[in-house]
Order: C-alpha cells, then sequence, then structure tokens
C-alpha cells in the first residue's frame, strides 16, 4: 500500500520565475525522489501497461508503388486525398518522384487542378481533377558507383545508427554535427543521408530536428510513407522526447513546469530566442516539464528534461530563464562571477536521450542514446550515477 508524505508548503518567493511545480493530480506528478537516496518503491496499485517495443513483421512490406505515367493522364482526388497538398499528393502517388522533378512540373504549369495551373503548397478537394504529365525517376547512383569519400560517409551514419528498420532509423548525433546546412556548415546529417537514396531515388529524410551541438536521438524517415506518419506524429503530439542536462545551481523546486512564450530575437552576429509576452510578433507558446535527477553539492545539478513543445532553442532558453543555464551553452548561459568546474569541458551539455513514438506500421519506437563522451567524463568526474531513476518520465503529456 502506498504511502503519501506530507511536506511542508514552500513560500512562493522560492520559486524561479516562471516556473511552478505540477498542480495535477498524484497520478499525473513524478514520483518523488531524494537526490543521492535509492529512487523510491513503486506502489502496487495497478497501472496502464507500457507499449512493447517494435517488432520488425517482414509480412508487413508495403505493396509496390504504382509504375510512373508515361504518358499525360487525368486523375481524381480520393476522399482520403481530400486537403492534401499537391506536392504530398504526388509524393504519396508515385513514391521516388523526386522533389526538384515535383516543383520543376509544377513551376512550369504541366500540373493542372481542374484545369488551371497550380502551386506545389494549393490544398487539393475530393472529386478535383489532376492533369499529371509524364514523369520519370532520377537515376540514383548504384552502391558499386558510390567512390570513396561517399563510402566512408556511409559508414559514418550506420556507426551512429541505435535503431533500424525498412521504414525508420534512430540515429545518436554526435555533438558537433549539423543537423541540416547553413551559414558555415561544411558537413551535415541532411547531406550525409544523400549516400542512402535507395534504387526508386527516395532519400531518408528528417522528420525533426536536433542542435547542433546537442547530442542523442535524431528520428530519420527511410520512406515517405513513414516521414508522414511521423511527421504526423509529431504535430499531434504523440513523440515522447526526454532529455539529460547538467546545468549551474540546483533548481527550486526540484520538480517544476516551466511555461513561457519564446520569440526570436535577431542580431548582427547571431540570434536567440528571448522570453516573450503573450501577442508579441512571431512569438509562440512553449512549456517543458523538469526534474533534478542528482545534485553535486549545490553548484550543479542533473536535470531531466520533457519538452511538451518544440521551439527553436527551447529547452537551453527555459533553463537560463529560470537561472539555472546548460553548462556550456554558448548562447545562454548567463551565470555571472561563475567557475566552470575544474576538468569539466565547455561544451553543451544537453542530450536528446530518449525517443518514444508510434511506429508508422504499427507499434512503438523507443530508442535511448548514451551520454556522449564530454558528458560522461562529466558525470565521472561528478560522481553522478547516469543508471539513475528517472523521475520525469511520468509527467503529464498535456
Amino acid at each position: 500500500m502506498s504511502r503519501r508524505v506530507k511536506r511542508p508548503l514552500r513560500p512562493a518567493g522560492d520559486r524561479p520565475k516562471g516556473a511552478r511545480p505540477y498542480r495535477g493530480s498524484q497520478a499525473e506528478r513524478p514520483p518523488p525522489y531524494r537526490s543521492g537516496g535509492k529512487p523510491p518503491v513503486r506502489s502496487a496499485a495497478p497501472r496502464a501497461a507500457k507499449p512493447a517495443p517494435f517488432v520488425t513483421e517482414p509480412a508487413k512490406v508495403a505493396a509496390e508503388p504504382p509504375p510512373l505515367p508515361t504518358k499525360v493522364q487525368t486523375v481524381v482526388v480520393t476522399a482520403d486525398e481530400n486537403n492534401m497538398r499537391v506536392d504530398r499528393f504526388l509524393e504519396a502517388r508515385f513514391p521516388g518522384l523526386s522533389f526538384s522533378h515535383i516543383q520543376r512540373i509544377v513551376r512550369k504549369g504541366e500540373l493542372r487542378v481542374n484545369g488551371k495551373r497550380a502551386d506545389s503548397k494549393d490544398r487539393l478537394e475530393e472529386g478535383q481533377s489532376v492533369r499529371i504529365p509524364p514523369l520519370k525517376l532520377d537515376t540514383p547512383k548504384g552502391a558499386g558507383q558510390l567512390s570513396d569519400a561517399a563510402t566512408k560517409t556511409l559508414q559514418a551514419i550506420k556507426d551512429m545508427i541505435i535503431f533500424e528498420d525498412a521504414d525508420v532509423m534512430v540515429l545518436n548525433k554526435p555533438a558537433g554535427l549539423a543537423v541540416q546546412g547553413g551559414s558555415g556548415i561544411t558537413r551535415n546529417v541532411d547531406d550525409m543521408l544523400e549516400v542512402m537514396r535507395d534504387a526508386k531515388g527516395q532519400k531518408p529524410r528528417l522528420v525533426h530536428r536536433l542542435d547542433r551541438e546537442t547530442s542523442g536521438c535524431l528520428l530519420i524517415a527511410k520512406t515517405r510513407f513513414a516521414a508522414t506518419a511521423l511527421t504526423g506524429s509529431f504535430r499531434h503530439r504523440s513523440a515522447r522526447k526526454i532529455y539529460w542536462a547538467l546545468v549551474a545551481g540546483v533548481p527550486k523546486p526540484k520538480q517544476g513546469r516551466i511555461s513561457t512564450y519564446l520569440a526570436k530575437e535577431e542580431s548582427e552576429d547571431d540570434s536567440i530566442m528571448r522570453v516573450a509576452k503573450h501577442g508579441d510578433e512571431g512569438a509562440s507558446h512553449a512549456v517543458t516539464y523538469y526534474a533534478v535527477v542528482e545534485t553535486s553539492a549545490q553548484k550543479l545539478a542533473w536535470v531531466s528534461l520533457k519538452p511538451v513543445t518544440g521551439r527553436t532553442h527551447q529547452l537551453r532558453a527555459h533553463m537560463a530563464h529560470i537561472d539555472h543555464a546548460i553548462v556550456g551553452d554558448p548562447k545562454y548561459f548567463n551565470k555571472e562571477n561563475w567557475a566552470l568546474p575544474g576538468g569539466l569541458q565547455n561544451r553543451l551539455h544537453l542530450l536528446a536521450r530518449r525517443i518514444v513514438i508510434p511506429h508508422p506500421r504499427g507499434g512503438v519506437i523507443d530508442a535511448t542514446a548514451p551520454l556522449p563522451p564530454h558528458m560522461l567524463q562529466s558525470w565521472n568526474l561528478l560522481g553522478l550515477e547516469h543508471d539513475r531513476f528517472d523521475p520525469i518520465e511520468n509527467a503529464p503529456e498535456e
């Protein structure tokens, strides 16, 4: 039989700005946890069964896609395709058709909807007639045609894989590797995936992002079918993400919720996300749950973070907002007269630890990434036990 521990009320002034403790039911709260002690014994009360990990079922292989039309044809938009964008409609109808080819036929006006030119972002309606010109696949490179550099890139991707099947990959992205290209970026995951184009010309696709210096679980869709399903899971917040970070000081209360609006603030040299007010231009609501897992004296804390929303730099901005910035953060670490403990590397201590998301073909993908080398070094130097019970797992999903 579980026992409820009555705690004294904490003065309101003891809570960091922008954070408040959980106010849901007892079942919604993460179990109480005391730093340095043993994880509490869980109640024997019945609870929902944890979804079983996804197991690949070879029998459920998607049917072979229809051949590409070699002459002009007209098709009718079905009920399932209602409100689908033109480019997504073509991708779904003709897997393997390249993005550039879709944009080209739309731009030239070769694709018509009810006899009129259409933009790739236009939405289709059930019953509309779509004129489709002759289509062709881009010629993919065979495995034997890979250059030495491409072969090394392919091996680098394989070394990062922590989960893979016919539809999905989860990579353990190292800190310092950008997810997409940009100013000053010469190597990124998106470009690396070019070496994995299949015989139909399909390239694995990104379905979410990680900051360049953040390591850990990065989900990749290997097919358009999977990309559509996984993107929908993120949009409907069916994906559960847990991050680990090392922060300055010890947050009070030790478990709480941070809710703010965030907006991008541009400068000549850089851009950051600032805490904004509701209604400010470009401001988006952002919610994060956090819990202290373990502390090192009162100078550092290992926190587990669960973002409900997925705003740019959300976790980094939120922890700085409550005055517990993430160690090694070059953009948001704002504590004056604070010295990095000896032996710790001045690199961002943020890990995308775990991702749990419905698999496009049923079941659940549940992948976990280990601490990157610089964080593992810090954990060892500070005496933190990386197999500790994580109290954030049962935080509300909202």
